[in-house]
């Protein structure tokens, strides 16, 4: 068993918020955890990529090949089109639909969706509204999580919950709960899009 996921977006989206929960779920299931260097962090609205990999037997690398990423993860449409050569040819996209407009030439938002269609397995669909309506704005990363938590080999449900309590837990039990909601949300909408496939 094994997960090979490409974490993407921009900084202050949260994603390394996802990272954390991942690998503190995989570690107290005795797996495997190996995280590759995250980019672009200490930049707000500047790239952030990391590759995190997660297994029940050991793993020498930290970074992902070309070609070999079961899963890239993006609160970004365009950072997720960055990186489709490293996704595996059954591997599967989850990405917000909502584009965070940092460059002056940023691509139409239908042709990146659409390249984005064009492999096949693809999970897009706006987080940001869903967090609103669930719990907060700043809860898009727990959506993406949440929709992301059908394909990581490993780890239930549960056990990404039991993640999100620990990592949330210190800042009290309002901010778990709605992380909560939003990580449930997430899962539900993707549960019903892999249904319509």
């Amino acid at each position: 068993m094994k997960t090979d996921i490409v974490l993407a977006g921009v900084g202050g989206q949260g994603i390394l918020s996802i990272a954390t929960i991942l690998g503190c779920a995989a570690l107290k299931e005795g797996l495997y955890l190996k995280q590759a260097e995250v980019h672009g962090m200490s930049q707000r609205g500047g790239d952030v990529q990391s590759n995190l990999r997660i297994s029940d037997k050991p793993i020498h690398s930290d970074l992902i090949p070309i070609g070999k990423a079961d899963i890239i993860v993006s609160l970004e449409p365009m950072e997720s089109l960055r990186y489709l050569p490293y996704l595996a040819p059954k591997g599967w996209i989850i990405t917000n639909t909502v584009p965070f407009v940092n460059i002056e030439a940023y691509p139409e938002q239908e042709s990146i969706l659409k390249e984005l269609e064009e492999t096949g397995n693809v999970i897009a669909f706006d987080m940001e509204t869903i967090a609103k309506e669930v719990a907060s704005p700043r809860a898009s990363n727990m959506v993406l999580l949440g929709a992301a938590s059908l394909f990581v080999n490993g780890l239930t449900a549960q056990e990404i919950e039991d993640g999100i309590r620990e990592i949330f837990g210190r800042k009290g039990e309002a901010m778990v709960e709605n992380n909560l909601k939003a990580f449930r949300a997430g899962r539900a909408k993707a549960l019903e899009m892999t249904k319509e496939k």
